[in-house]
């Protein structure tokens, strides 16, 4: 089934950092594109690190997501292959940071990502947009721009500190600029079987989103942690490893309520 493209836009976004965002912003859309849809990922963390976790060297980059919001740089040329299977990026590097600064002081920023995302949206099945850990204006837009969002949470103590913020935030964004904004699923990561510590933890974050969260819940893996210094995805870098193995899960199950 081909030809009309989907064109969902999806944020994925904790304004807690350490949390496995970027690491599933990587390796969900490279596991997406491995199931034969075209993606698109637009990095929209100045640390720029899903950019250079798919091969992009920072410094390197013509264009990034920086030029398109502030220069009104066509979006068409921000964008360039990764090292994934059907993935394309929308790179960035810390040029990124002061766009806050730059936003802030001359209004009418709400809209911006969004309208710049419609131009390509009819080329990619799923764009995914990499929201910077924090609850500013980079992360707003980002979330103004997408359908739906993915919750990333770590298996770890206090993991659902700072969840109440996190909703205040997109229930603002809900009511004041898209009304259609919804929960699309909460990513479980950096789980360790052997601590009692994890176990209760996915207890609690299932109790509290109820039925948001995937099944699919991606341990604690040295070959997930190296990846992104070889500019691969796990899927490329280390097939066999069990985070290869816990995205391409998640990608299925991804798919399977998105479709």
């Amino acid at each position: 089934m081909d030809g009309e493209k989907m064109g969902k836009i999806i944020a994925i976004f904790n304004q807690k950092g350490g949390v496995g965002k970027t690491t599933t912003s990587i390796n969900l859309a490279s596991g997406v594109g491995k199931l034969g849809k075209s993606v698109l990922l637009a990095d929209l963390d100045p640390q720029g690190n899903s950019t250079s976790g798919l091969g992009i060297e920072r410094d390197k980059i013509e264009y990034q997501i920086y030029d398109v919001l502030a220069n009104d740089i066509d979006v068409e040329k921000a964008i360039c292959n990764s090292s994934a299977e059907n993935v394309s990026l929308l790179p960035s590097n810390s040029q990124l940071a002061g766009l806050e600064v730059e936003l802030a002081r001359e209004g009418e920023w709400e809209e911006l990502l969004k309208d710049k995302l419609e131009q390509v949206k009819d080329k990619f099945d799923y764009i995914f947009i990499d929201c910077p850990p924090s609850l500013g204006i980079l992360s707003v837009i980002g979330l103004i721009a997408s359908n739906s969002v993915i919750i990333p949470i770590q298996c770890e103590y206090y993991a659902l500190e700072g969840v109440s913020q996190l909703f205040t935030t997109i229930e603002l964004v809900k009511s004041s600029y898209n009304p259609g904004l919804e929960i699309e699923g909460v990513v479980l990561s950096m789980f360790d079987g052997r601590t009692n510590l994890s176990i209760q933890v996915v207890e609690e974050v299932k109790e509290y989103f109820k039925g948001k969260v995937y099944m699919s819940i991606i341990p604690r893996n040295v070959r997930l942690a190296e990846a992104p210094s070889h500019g691969l995805s796990i899927m490329d870098y280390d097939d066999k490893s069990k985070g290869a193995e816990a995205y391409r899960e998640l990608a299925e199950e991804f798919l399977e309520y998105v479709e």
